[in-house]
């Protein structure tokens, strides 16, 4: 069973990036998800500051079309300097 087989296309799909809290890491998600998806509405972003504040994480939550999308997306934020890590 391949993970397209797994997924139902089009479907909601929460992307979780983590780095340090700055504008940099804010405006490389923000492109990154504009070039693979479109702009995203600012109610399917959500953030949640570290404890400490220095770290963020940043959800944007997406209408996938394919699996394909998703990669190229999770490639680019895996490229990223600004991005810590991805779920």
């Amino acid at each position: 069973m391949s993970d397209d087989e797994l997924m139902e296309f089009p479907c909601e799909f929460p992307i979780k990036i983590f780095g340090e809290n700055n504008a940099e890491l804010r405006r490389a998600v923000h492109t990154i998800i504009a070039r693979h998806y479109g702009e995203l509405e600012e109610s399917r972003i959500s953030e949640r500051r570290s404890s400490g504040g220095r770290y963020v994480s940043i959800t944007a939550t997406i209408v996938a079309r394919n699996r394909a999308q998703i990669d190229a997306i999770y490639e680019d934020l895996s490229a990223s300097s600004h991005v810590v890590m991805s779920l």
